[in-house]
Parts: structure tokens; C-alpha cells; sequence
């Protein structure tokens, strides 16, 4: 018997593949015609209408063993982007899903760029604005403004054109929220994408607001996501006690292997922030992933990490530019070239090749800043090509290149370097010119040390 609305065992078998799979079926009874079935009489008939039968059950029944051969191979090799596209979930989605919860009939002050957008598309700042239940008050951008294409120094308050809200600055005269700027608020929601790594300052943002929403005893909310190099590598030195900075909240690894809101997680406990924290979790994002596997689209956190390609180089690149080289900036593929005007490319390419530096490969490049260091001025250098992400590790990379342009050319200053690596006895250890991977190998103490205290804040798997 068939329940009424319930589908037949046909009905279902169909539902299982696409319409095009029974082709080869539909086009059985025209086979037996072709043959000259019409001049059968009754009895072939019969015959006909059994054997037609017969074949269409025999079909169906050898169907789903014929579309699995034939798929398998298919769905093996687009595997994995079939597996990730549009499967991860951010916090902003989850939010929208649990429609608002935490947040209905708060008056809420929210920190976001360009970034800040759900799997839609849409902004965050829109989200929250058309929420019926919500009360949108304020926005807080972080370093690079609201739009996320500035590079100035300082970046001025200014005003949403779309909602009309105030956008307050936290890079211009100040860092933090202002009791101003917090007066009236319930919440503080916090969706920004990072980029993995210490010494962006977007970090840092987040904990200084936590810190005064905590002042305030105003909630804090974190609509996480992914880390964009995946959540498991940690490399790099500690960063020194004595080297906290806007650039360096945190004695953390240069790569820590956590989200935002996992960091949030330990920052608040950790530093004895104490804040409200609640944290609005990523669906179907695993560890193992960076961010070319979640079916996200990229979305250049700063002006210079317009690929995904970039943001795995900058790690170790973006370290090296204190001591006096370009990192590519001005140019069309920032953090994958890098150069000087004293740099003689055929050698220096050479030299770093016979290094033998797992995953990254090197080209010689000659090139010219538009802007930045060395603006309008030929360099000599050369680009980096990385060719297995699993093996390559940007830390490994910056001293390697470090060492090398230290032995090459007396022009590069390598004390300068500690600024972002934020280890003075890495850099002593260069000075004295011990191989780089000696000096990772001492890092596994307190790098251990860190992966323990790690594991308590982690939400992923």
C-alpha cells in the first residue's frame, strides 16, 4: 500500500538521479517498433508489453549499479571542491539561522570591513540593519577603514552611505572604542576576517574592543571564520614579553592555527579580560582547510592580500620588509615578488634554489614599485612560487631569505626584522650564522608549550 503523499518505490529510485540517467529507458519501446512490432497481432503483443516490461524492471533494477560506475571516477576527481563548495557556513549565517538570538532587542555597535559579509553575499552591516528585532546603533572599522582599500596612517570617522550610520575609526586617533563612542550600547559584535597571522593588527582591534566592552559590562560577540591558512600549522618564534604591541597583542606564534573566535577564546581568559564573550561558530569547516577549500568566496582582507596565493606568502614575505627590501607593494602580485635596487637577481635566486626550501621554488625577476619602498626605482630580486602548501612553511621561508640576503649584501638590515618575527634571539642566532633550520628546531620547547595552552580554546575539529 501506498501512503498518501508518499512516493512510490519508482517515484524514489527516479529522485535518486537525474532526469537525463533514463534516457537509454524512454527510448525502449521506440527500439521495439523500429523493429517492425506494429505488425504483430495480439498475442506478440502481449509478448511486446512483457518483454518491454521485463527490460524496463531489468533497467531499473541494473540503473543505480551503471550511474555509480560511471559517476564515481567523476565525483573522485572534483572531490574535493564538490565536497566544499558552499558547504562552510560563517558566524553571520549561523546568526541569521537562529534568527538573531542573543541579540533581539539589544542595541548593538558593530566592528566590520569589506570582509564582514554572509554566504550570500550580503553585508553584515545590512544583515543586522534590516533585522526587525535588532537596533543597529554604530559601526567600528579596523586598520585599512571600512571599505578595506585604505592605506593611510590615520583614517577619519565617517558615515555609512547606505544605512546612515556613524562609522567611528578605531586607526585614527584612537585604537580603542571611547566611552563616546560605547555610550548607549548593549552589544558588540565583532566580523571581520583575519589573516592568520600575529602581527595583523585586525587582532588586536578585536581585543582592545573586548577589553573596553568589558570596562563597560557590555556583551561581546564573535561571528567567526575561517582561518584563512587552515587551523592547524603553528610555526614561528613566540613573540617576546617585552614586545607587545598593536602589532603584537599576544606571545603567540607568528602562524597559531586558530580562528578569530577561537583567539577570542584565549585572549579573554588568558588576559584576564573577563568579557561577556559569546561566539557564534563556523558549520562544516574542519582544521585541515584552508581557505580555498570552504567554497567561500576570497575576499582581500587588505588592499595587498588580493589572493589566497598572497595570504600563504605573507607570513614570512611581509617580515622582511623592515630590513630594507621591497615585499612587492606596489606592484601586481604583492608578497610574491620581492627585491631591491642592490639585489643582482640570477645570484640571489640561485642561491636561495640551492637552498632546497620545502614547497617554494624561485624565479629571477627584475621589476619597478609603483609606490612604497623603492617607488620608481628598478629592483632586482625575485619571485617566489609555491608548489606543495603542505610542505611549505612561510616562517622556514623568511629565514632562509634573511640569512641569505644577510651573507649577500651588506644593504640589508637585519636587526630591523625583529619588529613583526618579535624574537631577539632569532635574530642573534642569525647573527652568528646558524643555520635557520637549527634555529626552528629551538623553538619546539615553547612552541609546545603554546599548543597546550592552544587546545583549551579550540572549537574545531
Amino acid at each position: 500500500m501506498v501512503r498518501e503523499g508518499a512516493p512510490t518505490r519508482r517515484a524514489r529510485i527516479y529522485a535518486q538521479f537525474p532526469p537525463r540517467a533514463f534516457a537509454v529507458e524512454a527510448c525502449i519501446p521506440q527500439l521495439y517498433i523500429a523493429r517492425g512490432f506494429r505488425r504483430h497481432n495480439r498475442a506478440s503483443a502481449a509478448v511486446f508489453r512483457f518483454s518491454s516490461c521485463a527490460a524496463r524492471l531489468l533497467l531499473i533494477t541494473l540503473l543505480p549499479l551503471l550511474v555509480s560506475l560511471l559517476w564515481l571516477p567523476r565525483l573522485r576527481a572534483g572531490g574535493s571542491a564538490e565536497r566544499h563548495s558552499a558547504t562552510v557556513l560563517v558566524g553571520i549565517d549561523v546568526l541569521e539561522e537562529r534568527r538573531f538570538e542573543g541579540l533581539n532587542g539589544k542595541r548593538v555597535g558593530l566592528i566590520t570591513n569589506q570582509t564582514g559579509v554572509d554566504s550570500r553575499g550580503r553585508r553584515t552591516i545590512d544583515v543586522l540593519a534590516n533585522a526587525p528585532s535588532v537596533k543597529l546603533l554604530a559601526l567600528f572599522s579596523p586598520e585599512h577603514g571600512i571599505a578595506g582599500n585604505s592605506q593611510d596612517a590615520i583614517i577619519a570617522d565617517s558615515t555609512d552611505k547606505t544605512t546612515g550610520l556613524r562609522i567611528y575609526s578605531l586607526y585614527g586617533k584612537t585604537q580603542r572604542p571611547t566611552d563616546r563612542m560605547l555610550k548607549g550600547l548593549d552589544v558588540l559584535v565583532f566580523d571581520i576576517q583575519d589573516a592568520g597571522v600575529r602581527f595583523y593588527t585586525y587582532l588586536t582591534t578585536m581585543a582592545y574592543c573586548m577589553e573596553e566592552a568589558a570596562k563597560h559590562r557590555i556583551q561581546f560577540v564573535v561571528l567567526d571564520r575561517p582561518n584563512p591558512l587552515s587551523g592547524e600549522v603553528i610555526e614561528g618564534p613566540l613573540l617576546d614579553a617585552g614586545r607587545l604591541s598593536f602589532t603584537g597583542y599576544f606571545p603567540m606564534p607568528a602562524r597559531y592555527g586558530m580562528t578569530i573566535g577561537e583567539l577570542a577564546r584565549m585572549f579573554n581568559v588568558e588576559n584576564r579580560i573577563a568579557a561577556d564573550l559569546e561566539i557564534f561558530p563556523l558549520r562544516n569547516w574542519n582544521r585541515a582547510e584552508g581557505y580555498d577549500q570552504t567554497g567561500l568566496a576570497w575576499i582581500a582582507p587588505s588592499p595587498n592580500l588580493r589572493t589566497t596565493n598572497e595570504a600563504v606568502l605573507y607570513p614570512g614575505i611581509e617580515i622582511l620588509q623592515a630590513g630594507g627590501v621591497s615585499v612587492g607593494r606596489g606592484t601586481d602580485t604583492p608578497f610574491e615578488i620581492l627585491g631591491a635596487p642592490w639585489i643582482r637577481s640570477d645570484e640571489f635566486a640561485a642561491e636561495l634554489n640551492q637552498r632546497k626550501i620545502p614547497g617554494v621554488e624561485f624565479e629571477p625577476l627584475q621589476f619597478t614599485p609603483k609606490e612604497d619602498l623603492y617607488q620608481g626605482k628598478a629592483c632586482g630580486g625575485v619571485k617566489m612560487g609555491v608548489s606543495d602548501r603542505h610542505s611549505f612553511r612561510s616562517t622556514r621561508l623568511a629565514l632562509e631569505i634573511a640569512d641569505a640576503l644577510h651573507r649577500m649584501y651588506e644593504q640589508f638590515q637585519l636587526e630591523k626584522i625583529v619588529v613583526l618575527l618579535g624574537s631577539q634571539s632569532t635574530i642573534d642566532r642569525l647573527k652568528r650564522g646558524d643555520a635557520p633550520v637549527d634555529i626552528i628546531a629551538g623553538w619546539s620547547v615553547e612552541l609546545d608549550k603554546f599548543r597546550r595552552m592552544r587546545e583549551k580554546y579550540l572549537l574545531y575539529r
